[in-house]
């Protein structure tokens, strides 16, 4: 598998590229965004991580660049500060983000986690399993553990909206965008409820168990799940 990292910090990459070489990766480097995007037709990376903030070409133009090509992953690394990039950036398409300083152990598994959704990007266009939840878009039904939950429309097209991001942060406005339309997104508190209904139906007893919340960002459908 090889992956691009683009940041201007020096040490960073140095880091990043002991580290995932270490774990078998090939890895390319580039220092800004337009020399990442200007590397991507020839090392065709299968998972990008990229800076936001960086001379010539910032994390979230190249995030947009990218994505007119390609639908390859693309993790941003952040700093706390850098909040409202970091949104737009995930608005832009981005798959994922990690907050500076990180521990390698959680990149690795995101990286892992974000290299495992290309492999199995083509289920049947009948039926999605994320973990423990089966859904049949065909007869628009939804099994948990094996028991059948019965949703609404929206909590149907909400999920369905999820499980085909599994383990991505999908950003408030790109939730909203997509159930309401346009004209959705100045409503949040119409996503705030309708998370709600759907967590309580897919588990009763503990409603953070599927969908995990991002503060002041989105939501994601965690797919690495045990059945209790």
């Amino acid at each position: 598998m090889r992956i691009l990292i683009v940041d201007d910090e020096r040490q960073i990459t140095r880091v990043l590229r002991t580290s995932l070489q270490s774990s078998g990766y090939e890895v390319t480097v580039a220092n800004n965004g337009l020399e990442a995007f200007d590397l991507f037709r020839s090392v065709s990376p299968d998972l990008i991580i990229t800076d936001l903030a960086m001379p010539e070409m910032g994390g979230i133009e190249l995030t947009r660049a990218i994505r007119l090509i390609s639908e390859v992953p693309i993790i941003i690394l952040s700093v706390r500060e850098q909040e409202t990039m970091k949104v737009a950036a995930l608005d832009e398409g981005a798959d994922d983000y990690v907050t500076k300083p990180f521990s390698m152990p959680e990149l690795l598994a995101r990286v892992r986690a974000n290299l495992r959704k290309t492999q199995h990007d083509d289920p049947s266009p009948a039926q999605i399993t994320v973990g423990d939840i089966y859904i049949d878009t065909s007869s628009r039904t939804v099994r948990v553990d094996s028991a059948e939950i019965h949703l609404t429309p929206k909590e149907f097209d909400l999920l369905l909206l999820f499980a085909n991001h599994p383990n991505r942060v999908l950003t408030h406005k790109f939730l909203l965008r997509h159930i309401w339309g346009p004209a959705g997104e100045e409503q949040p508190e119409y996503l705030r409820v309708l998370v709600g209904q759907l967590r309580k139906k897919l588990n009763p007893a503990d409603s953070s168990r599927f969908i995990e919340s991002e503060p002041w960002i989105g939501y994601r459908l965690r797919s690495e799940l045990t059945t209790s």
